[in-house]
């Protein structure tokens, strides 16, 4: 079975996202120390931005 010609994504389109998983905006936020898996909730996470490319 082949896929529809518009459901094909382009090289850009799958290059940059515009929201991060639960998991990625973690790991950004450590890695800016503004996250503490001690005391920090996990819910309610701080806003991150995301790089375009």
């Amino acid at each position: 079975m082949s896929l529809d010609p518009s459901l094909k994504t382009k090289g850009s389109m799958a290059a940059s996202r515009s929201v991060l998983t639960r998991a990625e905006r973690i790991g950004k936020l450590v890695t800016e120390k503004r996250f503490d898996a001690k005391k920090d909730k996990v819910l309610g996470l701080a806003k991150t931005r995301v790089s375009k490319k």
